[in-house]
């Protein structure tokens, strides 16, 4: 019975996204800036699905002379990848839609330097919205790819937009 409720308190459906500037520095800059507070993604969270939550180690293999029954193993680096977060947008306190996403990722193509990288966390929270059961944060991300809303006027379906980070770090916390 306890595993039964343990399932229903740890369902994939409440999640909160947020996104802070990172305080390891902006690409381009010369030294990191100084965090300040207040200074995250405006309109954090208001996504339906969140995957990209992996890390996959480098595995190489070493065949040994004279070891015939197997191989060494050796780690090497991490691979992460993209947080893709779809089915949602992100939207002001005044429930405007917010552009910054837009601008992150156009003032980049523009060439404007420094360009900000953010730190995030995508938090899994209880059925109750109450305590956060796990919290996933990655650091210095960057926006890979933007998709805007699709507009269709014969359907009443709401205005979504799916956004793909791309970070260097993933790591998992309770």
């Amino acid at each position: 019975m306890a595993l039964e409720a343990d399932r229903r308190l740890a369902g994939n459906y409440n999640f909160v996204v947020s996104l802070r500037r990172s305080a390891s520095g902006e690409s381009g800059a010369a030294s990191p800036p100084t965090p300040n507070e207040g200074d995250g993604f405006p309109g954090d969270g208001g996504f339906q699905e969140c995957s990209g939550l992996d890390l996959e180690m480098d595995v190489q293999e070493i065949n040994e002379g004279g070891r015939n029954d197997g191989v060494i193993r050796r780690f090497g680096r991490g691979k992460f990848s993209n947080l893709v977060l779809k089915r949602g947008m992100f939207y002001g306190a005044d429930y405007q839609v917010n552009t910054a996403v837009w601008g992150w990722l156009q003032g980049i193509l523009e060439g404007k330097r420094p360009f900000p990288r953010y730190d995030g966390t995508v938090q899994l929270l209880s059925a109750d919205h109450s305590t956060p059961l796990a919290t996933w944060t990655f650091i210095r991300g960057v926006p890979a790819k933007v998709t805007g809303p699709q507009l269709n006027a014969k359907t009443g379906d709401v205005a979504i937009e799916e956004l793909h980070i791309a970070h260097e770090g993933l790591k998992l916390g309770m």
